[in-house]
């Protein structure tokens, strides 16, 4: 007790005080002069040669504080790397046997034979002919139908595995998708998706990126960009910003810190509709093919069968000449005339441009893929048409189901439009 004592009279007496203030007082001035010293290194920047001018537009060549680095050496290291590998690449060859309907069914072959993921063709086709429509797909339904797997499966079949994206749920922009540039490293943090964009540029090849999970983030927060540049017609005018300057050393094929977007590159989103995902916005939807996968396919025989690797403009060409080859029947044409008017002046909802365009451009292709017209019809205006219901009076659009099943029967005939009857029953259900 005795020596606590005399500790405690020796730690707060004064001259212990004086001390206390002195170790305070020297700490104090040396935070100082780290701070100042930090504030000065960060202000200087070397200048630019005199003779260096900017061109009106065009980006800085290199960024105030940014760590050096050895000459030749880039800020993209996985980017710089695809500019060395990807010279040994070859495209693949024009395959003469292939046509969309036998493209559909090696596919449902290769996945049941190789990978024991089985699927019925009409879910085949569907995925194939929206490809052929549209660079963004929505598959929708019960979690454990195949929605992930169908993607994987034809990257597989095509001798060029798909990307898989797990969107996160605190995701809100580009940057989340394709990364961003480190202040401190001075290194672009890269991600697997902008890699596989960079080397779509300079392939030939069907390219496959899988956002799974995609609403359990916004949509149209995170891809907006994306968005937009896929609704440019012009394909060589969709450039995405990566960085916001220009430094020796970047890749190749980034032009004024900017990447285009790969004309050979499809965006296959994967959404469950339950309490922990974000509904789907019109936006997206409406320009987006939808997929419903809600049951799975029974097992069924089917042997090994091999890969079908054809390149992106192959693909085009097959869904363009479908769309000369055949086209939407007349007495079709004229039945969604009337079911547009009926749609009109009962629910106040129109097909609008866009839908018209996408059912024009999707029903020559499901034909080629070996499908049936009204099917084609039957399943686009189930997503498209009788979706925007959702956004209508449950009341009144519960109450009007029956009438408008009759006259899709008067309309198609009683046992067609099975899909569109069966979507505007659940309106029923739900009550």
């Amino acid at each position: 007790m005795l020596l606590l004592q005399f500790l405690w009279e020796l730690l707060s007496s004064r001259t212990a005080i004086g001390i206390y203030a002195i170790i305070v007082l020297a700490l104090i001035i040396v935070l100082v002069i780290a701070v100042l010293r930090a504030d000065s290194a960060r202000v200087q920047v070397v200048a630019p040669p005199k003779d260096q001018k900017r061109t009106n537009g065009e980006r800085s060549s290199s960024t105030p504080g940014t760590p050096e680095r050895a000459d030749g050496e880039s800020r993209f290291f996985m980017l710089s790397k695809t500019d060395r590998t990807m010279k040994k690449y070859a495209a693949p060859a024009h395959r003469d046997d292939v046509t969309l309907q036998s493209f559909c069914e090696s596919f449902q072959a290769y996945a049941a034979g190789n990978l024991g993921l089985y699927y019925d063709i009409s879910d085949i086709r569907r995925f194939i002919s929206n490809l052929g429509v549209s660079h963004i797909l929505v598959m929708q339904g019960m979690s454990g139908t195949g929605k992930t797997s169908l993607a994987y499966a034809f990257g597989e079949f095509i001798g060029n595995p798909s990307v898989i994206v797990p969107i996160q749920p605190m995701w809100k922009e580009r940057t989340d998708m394709i990364g961003y540039y480190n202040e401190f490293t001075g290194k672009f943090n890269e991600t697997l998706l902008l890699q596989k964009m960079y080397e779509a540029n300079y392939s030939k090849d069907m390219y496959i990126t899988v956002l799974d999970e995609m609403n359990i983030a916004r949509v149209e927060y995170y891809f907006a960009e994306f968005l937009s540049l896929l609704e440019l017609p012009d394909p060589n005018k969709r450039y995405i910003d990566v960085v916001s300057d220009v430094q020796k050393g970047d890749p190749k094929l980034l032009k004024n810190g900017r990447l285009k977007l790969p004309a050979n590159m499809w965006f296959v989103g994967t959404a469950n509709n339950d309490d922990s995902t974000f509904a789907i916005s019109d936006k997206v939807y409406d320009r987006a093919m939808v997929i419903n996968l809600d049951r799975k396919t029974q097992f069924f025989e089917a042997a090994k069968a091999p890969q079908v690797r054809i390149s992106a403009e192959q693909f085009d060409a097959m869904v363009a000449r479908a769309r000369k080859e055949y086209g939407m029947t007349a007495r079709n044409a004229r039945r969604l005339r009337a079911l547009d008017a009926y749609m009109i002046d009962k629910f106040k909802i129109t097909f609008g441009n866009r839908i018209m365009k996408q059912i024009k451009q999707y029903i020559p292709v499901y034909l080629a893929c070996g499908g049936d017209e009204l099917d084609a019809l039957d399943d686009i205006l189930s997503k498209k048409v009788f979706r925007k219901l959702e956004a209508q009076n449950p009341i009144y659009v519960r109450n009007s189901v029956e009438e408008l099943c009759g006259y899709l029967d008067e309309l198609f005939g009683y046992d067609r439009m099975k899909l569109c009857k069966e979507y505007l029953r659940r309106f029923e259900r739900a009550a």
